[in-house]
């Protein structure tokens, strides 16, 4: 399953839309419009926000892959509901070639998310804190999200018409999880519905749909034979471009397990050397690694990330492979090209009494102690910016990443006196109605922060993105 990260982006096949499906707002099913573009086809036809489409040339629309479908052409003839109106009125909208339709839709699912129909062994959602709200609960499963957002699904609850609408539609890349190929290992791992997944997965692969995908390992299970097993069964089907192997991670709140890979350097360590053959063959046959472990397979085997090269462009960064070189990499580059700049903001924050504070997770503090020492080397020392790891007390168990920090943890472990300090928290600490995972708001974190004596900011913590932030803040940009 996949996390959604906010906001229709729009497009067609191979973009992505995001929306947030951790929302603290409701959602509400229909294709309701959100905006119109000022002078477009939509606003010449008199389609307002608050209105709702119910069709296109006949077909009722379950999703923006059916409007993307059903209004690829030059003429549009739609069904519209209007609120407080009885029934519904027809409207054509016509517009010129390349020219967008000039709407923007509340959502990308118009017919409800589809859940989840497993009970896996590893599944987070079954570890979080009984007070954490619901709609973090929802357990999505959705092949839709799996096109438009990149959400990894099982395919364990999709239909023949599924299949049927997945192909004929070309819905690639579809991002799956695999986890196993064993049919007793895959029951005992995700429930009775197991092998529908690979079924669907057999005739998305012979149909030649590209998809990535992902094993969540769980030591003891589906690790070592078995994970050999599957690692075969992936090398000989050309269409799975892209294998990601995840360690299962585990909170205080889990009642099945209390380690992973995290407490086990030598466990961590056979399976890179596991995958080293299949990585091999792969760049000897095809040119690409392929087969990818995330960052925290190396972390807790206490080994060097991979060079650039052998992430093959990135396919797989938001599921963690990857992030860690592509920190240090930025964080390399930055310095070489922008010392000036570096320079520049180190002057500012003296010139004010300031230091910079970065705030992030455990297993991100490595990255951002080596992207401050090079910045301290820029400027020759003492460059006015520390770093602070947060422990994820909240959830407890192996969690450490960045994007997990909660409220209650990060105003617990800071000072109480940050009197001269510019706090940077990380963006991906909010969902996009600002709130974090345990229900707290930007603003409220910001009062507490300011009442601590700290100027406070947020924004994405990638070193190019960090220093404009900084820039901005400090009046530079």
């Amino acid at each position: 399953m996949g996390e959604g990260r906010g906001g229709e982006e729009g497009g067609t096949r191979g973009e992505r839309w995001y929306f947030d499906y951790a929302s603290s707002r409701p959602q509400a099913d229909g294709a309701w419009v959100a905006a119109v573009q000022e002078g477009s086809p939509a606003w010449e036809a008199g389609l307002e926000p608050g209105m709702r489409i119910d069709g296109v040339g006949g077909r009722p629309l379950r999703d923006i892959i059916d409007w993307r479908w059903e209004a690829d052409g030059q003429v549009a003839d739609l069904v519209v509901s209007v609120p407080g109106e009885k029934g519904t009125f027809a409207c054509t909208l016509e517009r010129e070639p390349g020219q967008d339709w000039g709407l923007t839709f509340t959502d990308v699912l118009f017919d409800g998310i589809r859940t989840c129909v497993n009970a896996c062994q590893f599944c987070f959602m079954r570890m979080l804190p009984e007070d954490a709200r619901s709609s973090l609960m929802l357990r999505d499963d959705d092949y839709r999200l799996s096109f438009l957002q990149g959400n990894f699904v099982t395919l364990t609850n999709v239909t023949d018409e599924d299949l049927e609408r997945i192909i004929r539609c070309r819905l690639e890349p579809m991002n799956v999880s695999i986890h196993a190929i064993t049919p007793a290992v895959r029951r005992s791992l995700i429930g009775p519905h197991a092998q529908r997944g690979i079924d669907v997965l057999e005739r998305l692969c012979e149909a030649g749909l590209e998809v990535h995908g992902q094993i969540v390992l769980c030591a003891g299970i589906n690790d070592g034979d078995e994970l050999a097993r599957t690692l075969d069964w992936v090398e000989a089907r050309p269409a799975i471009s892209s294998l990601a192997i995840v360690p299962m991670g585990y909170t205080r709140y889990s009642t099945r397990f209390s380690s992973s890979f995290s407490e086990d350097v030598e466990a961590s360590r056979r399976v890179v050397e596991l995958l080293g053959p299949y990585q091999r063959r792969a760049r000897e046959t095809r040119g690409i690694t392929r087969f990818q472990l995330s960052d925290e397979f190396y972390l807790d085997a206490r080994m060097d990330v991979p060079p650039a090269e052998t992430y093959d462009g990135y396919p797989q960064y938001y599921d963690g492979i990857g992030m860690l070189r592509s920190f240090l990499d930025e964080s390399e580059e930055l310095c070489r090209l922008r010392g000036d700049d570096l320079a520049l903001v180190t002057r500012r924050l003296r010139s004010r009494g300031l230091r910079a504070l970065i705030v992030c997770g455990e297993a991100a503090l490595g990255v951002n102690s080596r992207l401050v020492e090079l910045w301290d080397a820029v400027c020759g020392g003492d460059c006015l910016v520390g770093v602070q790891a947060i422990r994820n007390d909240y959830y407890g168990g192996d969690v450490n990443v960045t994007g997990l920090i909660v409220s209650k943890d990060l105003l617990s472990q800071l000072a109480e006196d940050l009197s001269g300090t510019l706090v940077v928290i990380p963006q991906i600490m909010f969902n996009f109605d600002d709130v974090t995972l345990d229900g707290d708001d930007k603003g409220h974190i910001m009062d507490e922060l300011a009442r601590r004596g700290a100027h406070a900011l947020a924004c994405d913590t990638t070193p190019v993105a960090l220093l404009d932030a900084l820039a901005g803040t400090l009046g530079l940009a």
